[in-house]
């Protein structure tokens, strides 16, 4: 990708989000949450993506504001996932930390983004 961290990291998280989807679906035979848990784990990159590509300063804080709530609607079907147990602990604890690195990058440049915004105008 181009050197984008968080483009980067996202795009490694969407395809964990696709495997725990195949688990779930191929292994626990699991057909409700695991489609949950895909939508939002992989509309975190998407909206990301999207943002690369914006035309304002507030479109991208916008798209990269959204990639934040798809990231906390994955932290919720992770949770459920691993309380019901459809995760065993140690992935859902891998995969969460990957969720929360996300989740902190997103914070800052939504910040960042927010800064520059009022300087601008």
């Amino acid at each position: 990708m181009s050197g984008n961290i968080v483009l980067e990291k996202s795009h490694k998280f969407a395809l964990r989000i696709v495997n725990v989807y195949k688990y779930l679906t191929e292994v626990k035979k699991e057909y409700v949450l695991s489609k949950q848990i895909l939508y939002s784990g992989i509309h975190i990159g998407a909206h990301i993506k999207v943002a690369q590509e914006a035309e304002s300063k507030g479109e991208f804080t916008h798209d990269m504001q959204t990639a934040l709530k798809h990231v906390s609607r994955t932290e919720y079907w992770l949770q459920l996932l691993n309380e019901s147990d459809f995760l065993e602990t140690r992935y859902f604890k891998s995969i969460d930390a990957d969720r929360e690195e996300l989740r902190r990058l997103i914070i800052s440049i939504v910040k960042s983004s927010k800064g520059l915004r009022r300087e601008a105008e």
